[in-house]
């Protein structure tokens, strides 16, 4: 049994296919460009080079038929037809609070994320173009929508309120919602496999650090408070995004200089953030060697990106009381030691303390790591997210009416003995090349 998994944002596809059988994945891709021209499809099925083309996707459901022809395509496919496929699963970024869990997508369901869309005007168009050009394709198999907010509805009302008049939250649903929920959910829970703990008795604080990044304050196993608010605009520095500014800061700005509210929205969600600071860089690869190289704007964007950062974590601390562990995820979380560094320096008298040496040989996919020194109060996790493995075993569950909220459900990865195969493969061609890698492989207790 296949399960396939969709990820559409504003110009691209992601995928995955999923043997349900050999709890093994079969090939990752995306379809770049799509709606903007020179669109192309990246490939890559384990044991084979990558495979990249050039193909035009004008429409989502044009790239979503490119990625069927590729997948049972007799030179670069995996599956033999399309009636192995089972299942689809659904990223969509907001829910807004109508859903508390993933759910098979219906009439009722699609109303229900055009209602919200103006809530998330970014990827939620994207996101239900994305299903409906899938249900063309795949017209007989369920498709299921695993939504990014449905694990931050455990939030009490202190948390997700704004201290704004209040029939705002009555007429317009403003409050905070929270995003990066799939990721916080399976982190959250190998976190708690990794210290060996009960999960809803565990609380934990979770960066996950991307182009897009939240933290999220995890008590007894369920998200409490978040960083990103209504949009994924608030919070912390992010590649494009501004996170925190001062509310009245874009109604000045828009008198001095006459811009509209549609164009100030857009500055501030692509235009900001480290791009804002630098002038020239969102990667945080090319703001390190910029710094290293004497650009003081990389490094002052840096700096207040790690500042914003621990802000957070101190706070989180103040509000979960005790914290379990920290835990570091998502492309910059998993990648970039130096930014690692950055946030850690200093958090000694809060009972962080982190190992320099150990950070500093933490740069993988393949397995979790501990880079904590022994007499830290808090241990500190570097878990390398697996949000498609999320969409996966839901889409199945939900095939199955198996499913339910995650405080009643249990997924494969909870479990001490579970293993990622491709990462597994992964992990010991890494050691060959860097055996130093082990010293730090957390292991659950």
């Amino acid at each position: 049994m296949v399960i396939l998994t969709l990820n559409c944002g504003s110009s691209s596809a992601k995928y995955q296919v999923y043997d349900w059988d050999a709890k093994d994945v079969l090939a990752v891709g995306i379809v770049e460009k799509v709606t903007l021209g020179n669109s192309f499809i990246s490939h890559k099925v384990k044991g084979r080079e990558e495979y990249i083309a050039n193909y035009d996707c004008p429409t989502h459901t044009d790239a979503v038929d490119l990625i069927i022809k590729t997948l049972t395509g007799r030179e670069h496919g995996v599956i033999s037809d399309m009636s192995v496929i089972k299942a689809v699963g659904h990223r969509v970024l907001h829910g807004g609070d109508k859903f508390t869990k993933s759910v098979i997508v219906d009439d009722k369901a699609m109303a229900a994320f055009n209602e919200v869309k103006d809530l998330g005007p970014l990827h939620n168009p994207a996101n239900i173009m994305g299903i409906e050009a899938a249900k063309k394709v795949l017209p007989d198999v369920p498709h299921c929508a695993v939504m990014d907010t449905a694990w931050h509805q455990t939030m009490p009302p202190e948390s997700f309120l704004y201290a704004v008049p209040y029939e705002w939250y009555e007429k317009y649903s403003v409050r905070r919602y929270g995003f990066h929920g799939t990721s916080f959910l399976y982190t959250a829970k190998r976190a708690a496999v990794l210290l060996g703990k009960d999960p809803f008795r565990t609380n934990l604080i979770i960066c996950h650090l991307g182009n897009g990044s939240s933290v999220n304050a995890v008590k007894n196993g369920c998200s409490f408070d978040t960083s990103m608010g209504i949009t994924p605009l608030e919070g912390l520095v992010m590649g494009t995004r501004s996170g925190d500014a001062d509310l009245a800061m874009p109604f000045y700005v828009m008198r001095k200089t006459g811009m509209n509210a549609v164009e100030m929205e857009n500055a501030l969600n692509k235009k900001s953030g480290l791009l804002g600071i630098t002038g020239k860089y969102a990667d945080r690869r090319d703001i390190e060697k910029a710094k290293l190289e004497g650009d003081k704007r990389a490094e002052l964007a840096q700096n207040m990106e790690a500042h914003r950062v621990k802000k957070y974590i101190g706070a989180y601390q103040a509000v979960l009381g005790r914290v379990d562990a920290l835990v570091f995820t998502a492309g910059v979380g998993e990648f970039a030691s130096f930014m690692r560094a950055k946030i850690l320096d200093g958090l000694e008298e809060t009972g962080i303390v982190y190992d320099p040496g150990k950070n500093d040989k933490s740069h993988t996919r393949n397995t979790e790591t501990i880079i904590s020194k022994p007499e830290s109060k808090i241990p500190i996790y570097i878990i390398p997210t697996d949000e498609e493995l999320v969409m996966t075993e839901d889409a199945f569950a939900l095939m199955k009416g198996t499913y339910d909220v995650h405080a009643k459900f249990t997924y494969s990865f909870q479990s001490k003995d579970y293993v990622n195969k491709g990462r597994a493969e992964g992990l010991r061609e890494e050691l060959a090349k860097h055996p130093e890698l082990a010293e730090i492989i957390a292991a659950p207790k």
